[in-house]
């Protein structure tokens, strides 16, 4: 059975940044989103295969649990750096490219092909 709520015109709806860690107030919020970001790739790709959890934690060189975490989109303690290992270790080119930015602090983003 559906319920509805009736929106009054003193409800307020705040439309997000675009980074939910930043939204909620998170530290680190791009680092956090790029995490994110990355492990959904790596969850792509071992679905994309149809590789069993025990054969893409023998090609990322990690244990069973931490790849069932990955396909749930959990980086857990995996810094970026392993994260891009893995994007390797699965057969993808990463490219870094840095940039000077007129901003007091840079940002940090990614794009996939």
């Amino acid at each position: 059975m559906k319920t509805t709520r009736k929106v009054s015109k003193s409800d307020e709806v705040i439309e997000g940044s675009g980074n939910v860690f930043a939204d909620l107030g998170l530290p680190n919020a791009d680092r956090e989103l790029m995490k994110a970001r990355l492990t959904l790739q790596i969850a792509l790709i071992l679905k994309s295969r149809g590789l069993t959890q025990a054969e893409a934690a023998k090609i990322l060189g990690i244990q069973q649990p931490h790849v069932s975490a990955l396909t749930r989109n959990r980086a857990g303690n995996f810094s970026i750096g392993r994260l891009i290992d893995f994007l390797t270790a699965l057969g993808q080119d990463v490219e870094i490219t840095v940039t000077p930015t007129p901003k007091v602090h840079g940002s940090m983003s990614i794009v996939f092909a």
